[in-house]
């Protein structure tokens, strides 16, 4: 049976719906960001949006993210145990692509007026990525080309990072040093497939 013009429209937009709504796995190479562009266009898109909008540029975004995730959308810390074996409460609220917090992530949908944003969608990750490094900037006077700043001031809070808390963590030191060399292998990458990367379709929405 033919379906009519309205039928068609609705299995495209249900379609849309759903696959907007999955989380894809893990990319299959996370030390490469072409290999990563490659296999999901569309995160490249959002990385540029984002890019766009706070002027976090793209190696630093993914070198968070990596860190922080691994781009595992569904990653959470993992629970204490309640007498040794009894699986009990989790340590913190950090969840999605980003593990930000919950209150932070509150925070981050009421100042940007997202208030549909989750901590599972990888575009939504990026912008809250942008949004954190770009109060860095403003606030602390931190380059936002500077991944081992932002890091710092991500992981200890922008008042945390002006305390320079960070000192009496050398583990965390070393782990910023490790994002910004991240950072700075991505950025190199980038420069080598960035004319081969699929361009954002004209007409492009993305639920």
């Amino acid at each position: 049976m033919v379906l009519t013009l309205k039928k068609y429209l609705f299995v495209v937009i249900l379609s849309l719906f759903i696959a907007g709504c999955s989380r894809p796995p893990q990319p299959n190479n996370i030390n490469n960001v072409c290999s990563i562009f490659k296999q999901y266009p569309r995160w490249y898109w959002a990385t540029q949006k984002t890019q766009k909008r706070w002027g976090v540029p793209i190696q630093v975004q993914m070198a968070i993210i990596h860190q922080e995730s691994g781009f595992n959308a569904k990653i959470k810390p993992k629970r204490t145990k309640l007498l040794g074996f009894i699986p009990w409460k989790r340590p913190s609220s950090a969840r999605g692509y980003t593990q930000a917090l919950k209150q932070t992530w509150r925070e981050y949908r009421q100042d940007t007026g997202r208030s549909s944003a989750t901590r599972t969608k990888f575009k939504d990750a990026t912008d809250f990525v942008g949004w954190y490094g770009h109060r860095v900037h403003a606030r602390a006077k931190v380059s936002k080309y500077d991944a081992y700043r932002i890091y710092l001031a991500y992981h200890e809070g922008i008042g945390g990072y002006q305390r320079r808390t960070y000192v009496k963590k050398p583990w965390l030191v070393n782990v910023a040093n490790k994002v910004q060399r991240r950072a700075t292998t991505y950025e190199a990458q980038l420069r080598g497939c960035r004319s081969k990367l699929k361009k954002k379709p004209f007409l492009f929405f993305w639920l």
